[in-house]
């Protein structure tokens, strides 16, 4: 006998398990609990790239330089270990929006009626969670890797063929693409669509200056990209880190970091917000 599926292809059986599994409090604690661990990373990013404006150094202005700093702290692996949890959970609570095509939180055993795109983006926000989620593990067992230095690595790689270049182009051309969205998400407010509260002064400026700030960041990684595969520069493919380098090596280089620092800052303390009244 057939399995019965949805209108959007989802089996009613896979569909049931992950009704019954966001059924929980703890779980949707949890899930919670990662957009917390967001913010802690966004903050630890800013105060990376404040440290760069000022004194120099201070590690990669990327998640895996918020991942060493947390490494290197009193509980370190501890730390590392409850964020890759509440990462963890998050993204598997992303997955079961992607297959309910609603907020599992406010599905009530409904069918969404999600198009196939929100669906995709559901289950492309559960992969940056698991992959952020790996990585703290990796930093809490001592074997933790700079991104920049991956990304390096695998960009060379890639650009020494045709379809890979044609790879990292497609790659630069989405984080520009999502770039865009977060400044466009930012400047009109549709973060608050998010929320279970109607926002508020201090929300809103958050909000505003967070998603545009984080936009553009994305934005001038993903220019980068494209413009590295077309130089043949691995080096400048490596992601926000290189963003930042090269932005505060420019002229008026330690106002634009600082900048970028309060932004991402923001978004952070947005994230914090979202964990406390995101709507789930």
């Amino acid at each position: 006998m057939a399995a019965h599926t949805s209108a959007a292809g989802v089996p009613d059986s896979l569909h049931g398990a992950a009704d019954r599994a966001t059924d929980s409090d703890a779980f949707q604690y949890a899930a919670r609990a990662g957009f917390a661990v967001s913010g802690v990373l966004h903050l630890l990013v800013g105060y990376i790239i404040a440290r760069l404006a000022f004194v120099g150094g201070g590690g990669n202005a990327d998640q895996s330089g918020a991942l060493a700093t947390l490494a290197g702290s009193t509980g370190g692996a501890a730390l590392l270990w409850v964020a890759a949890a509440g990462l963890v959970a998050l993204g598997l609570w992303r997955v079961a929006e992607a297959v309910l095509g609603a907020k599992p939180g406010e599905s009530s055993g409904r069918r969404g009626d999600r198009p196939a795109w929100k669906r995709g983006k559901a289950l492309g926000l559960a992969a940056i969670n698991f992959a952020i989620a790996f990585s703290a593990a990796r930093f809490a067992m001592g074997s933790g890797q700079s991104s920049a230095q991956q990304n390096a690595t695998l960009s060379g790689q890639l650009m020494a063929s045709g379809w890979g270049k044609a790879l990292l182009i497609g790659i630069g051309v989405g984080v520009l693409v999502v770039g865009a969205y977060h400044v466009y998400k930012g400047a009109s407010e549709k973060f608050l669509d998010d929320l279970r509260v109607s926002g508020g002064t201090a929300i809103v400026a958050v909000g505003i200056t967070g998603y545009v700030a984080k936009g553009f960041a994305l934005a001038g990684a993903g220019l980068l990209v494209i413009l590295a595969t077309l130089q043949a520069d691995p080096s400048k493919a490596t992601g926000l880190d290189a963003a930042v380098k090269i932005v505060g090596a420019a002229p008026f280089g330690k106002v634009l970091l600082v900048a970028a620092a309060l932004g991402l800052a923001a978004f952070g303390a947005y994230s914090f917000v979202r964990s406390r009244y995101g709507r789930m």
